[in-house]
């Protein structure tokens, strides 16, 4: 494949540079200055953005024991397809990676399919289920953080001596935070939508209650520690009052819960994922809190399932939504085209944060290009 860009422009060191980029024989080459087209052979295109890969810290590949919902395969493609060049998969795989032997079957996998960077989580409970540790010493060199995502950590015990390995293994505690007491048979949020329409009400404290405990933890136990996909305006407080004491946190959010509100829900499965998307008021805390830098990152929380377990509606589908290959168009139509945030500041939220917290490098050919006046359908 060879591509001309010309009067194009790059994302170095914080800041957007007029440039002009080759692509020729798969080989990506930068210039300060346009080349001329009467010599070159092949397809010329011009005004595009050429920024670093983005890197999603928050996907659920499947694989192993899930693979008809998506394989790292299929998964990989996706991601690349959506800009991303690294992306780390959630553990709740079957077998779960909680000890070398399960996660070396992951290992295999994306060592033979992948075609972008794959890092593995490595649980933080065995099983994910709360109540013995994984190996986390026989794994720690082999997973990017730990993590129970899909359940929370209910025992405060648990979740301390998580901390107190993770720290000495010098690994992030990354949490799904989820109160199952508060949970209550609750599926979408416990809003407006939810009343109008008798549905049951996942409450808000479900979440922000146990990122409390954690931070009240993490402040004492001194771990590296990350929030998953916040959704509450209350996450978005607790958060940045911890920074503000020095507490080493960082968090996440996806790109629906910046761009819908609960009032945007349809009675589809489509519409369902865990944690719900919230009420406005939320929305516009999580907005704030993506432009004073409380938000440190957006990652997707990819999570396929197959048509059928999404076809049940709002009550009985699962819970997840797919998000690579639309991310970036959703914010940029809506967040920078809008003015709400600097184009700069959603390649911080999505590919340079992420990297900086998880210690992902960023090599120097993982650039994503894209023609930001060209417009398409999402289509699933």
């Amino acid at each position: 494949m060879n591509v001309l860009m010309n009067n194009s422009k790059i994302y170095r060191d914080g800041k957007f540079e007029a440039c002009t980029a080759q692509l020729r024989d798969n080989h990506f080459q930068i210039a300060e200055v346009s080349v001329s087209s009467d010599s070159f052979s092949g397809e010329i295109i011009s005004d595009c953005i050429i920024i670093p890969g983005f890197c999603d810290v928050h996907v659920h590949f499947r694989e192993p024991g899930f693979s008809y919902k998506e394989t790292i395969a299929t998964g990989s493609r996706a991601a690349a397809r959506g800009g991303y060049t690294a992306v780390c998969t959630m553990p709740n795989l079957k077998p779960t990676p909680d000890s070398l032997e399960n996660l070396a079957l992951q290992e295999e996998i994306i060592k033979n399919d992948a075609v972008i960077s794959v890092y593995p989580y490595g649980t933080i409970t065995k099983g994910e289920q709360g109540k013995e540790l994984s190996d986390m010493d026989d794994i720690a060199d082999r997973v990017i953080a730990f993590t129970d995502d899909g359940r929370g950590v209910q025992s405060d015990e648990m979740m301390e001596a998580a901390m107190k390995k993770a720290k000495s293994l010098g690994k992030i505690i990354a949490a799904h935070c989820e109160v199952n007491d508060l949970l209550k048979g609750g599926y979408i949020h416990d809003g407006e939508y939810a009343k109008l329409h008798g549905h049951k009400g996942i409450c808000s404290e479900s979440e922000w209650g146990q990122i409390k405990r954690d931070i009240e933890l993490a402040e004492k136990i001194g771990v590296a520690y990350h929030v998953c996909h916040i959704s509450t305006k209350e996450s978005v407080e607790l958060i940045r009052q911890a920074k503000k004491r020095g507490v080493d946190i960082t968090c996440e959010t996806g790109p629906h819960y910046l761009v819908m509100n609960d009032m945007m829900l349809q009675e589809e499965g489509r519409f369902k994922m865990n944690p719900p998307i919230r009420s406005e008021e939320d929305r516009l805390a999580l907005i704030e809190g993506i432009k004073d830098g409380t938000i440190d990152m957006i990652a997707t929380d990819h999570a396929p399932h197959s048509k059928e377990e999404k076809s049940r509606g709002l009550q009985s589908s699962a819970m997840g939504i797919v998000g690579l290959e639309t991310a970036f168009p959703i914010l940029y139509t809506k967040l920078v085209k809008t003015g709400v945030i600097s184009l700069e500041r959603l390649v911080e939220l999505m590919a340079i944060n992420p990297r900086k917290r998880f210690g992902i490098e960023l090599k120097s050919d993982e650039y994503s290009v894209w023609d930001l006046n060209s417009k398409f359908i999402i289509d699933s």
